[in-house]
């Protein structure tokens, strides 16, 4: 009597799992999509270089995530087609006593993108991610500004990867 108790408490107790897996949970409309190509994002800003710095930071957020496996072109069930549109820098705090005058600014880094298939079609998108972050000025604001960029990327790329993998 006792076993038939315990037998039928534990497979009670399971049935609350049906339905769960444990693992990435994509979007419905991604169910297909198991590899990702990441090619070079474009540049439309007048920050030289940025783009393979974005484009790094965001393959190393996709591995992190673990939701799609980077790979080649060729082998990719798509291909995330990226670019930076604008980064802005924006006052945040002004020097006490001089309100023309400013000791930090606010970066935020723009990226439009879109998931496109083998067959050319898109799946996701068109959306936009942005990443910021704030730094103090010290006696050269574009060294500090150049500093601060890394720092908005990896906020972009996780707001790209969780926009994607997560499907919001």
């Amino acid at each position: 009597m006792k076993a038939i108790f315990a037998v039928a408490l534990g497979s009670l107790c399971l049935t609350g799992c049906l339905g769960y897996h444990i693992g990435p949970v994509k979007p419905y409309y991604l169910r297909d999509v198991h590899t990702l190509a990441v090619p070079t994002f474009e540049n439309q800003t007048l920050l030289p270089r940025i783009e393979v710095l974005v484009t790094s930071t965001v393959i190393k957020q996709f591995q992190q995530d673990g939701t799609f496996k980077i790979v080649g072109g060729e082998d990719a069930d798509a291909t995330l087609k990226a670019e930076i549109i604008r980064i802005d820098r924006s006052p945040a705090r002004s020097v006490r006593g001089n309100v023309l005058a400013t000791s930090e600014f606010t970066l935020a880094m723009h990226v439009k993108y879109s998931l496109v298939g083998r067959d050319g079609k898109t799946i996701a998108g068109p959306g936009e991610a942005v990443g910021t972050t704030s730094f103090f000025v010290g006696t050269d604001v574009t060294t500090d500004e150049r500093q601060a960029l890394p720092l908005a990327t990896e906020e972009l790329a996780t707001r790209l990867v969780s926009q994607l993998s997560e499907g919001w």
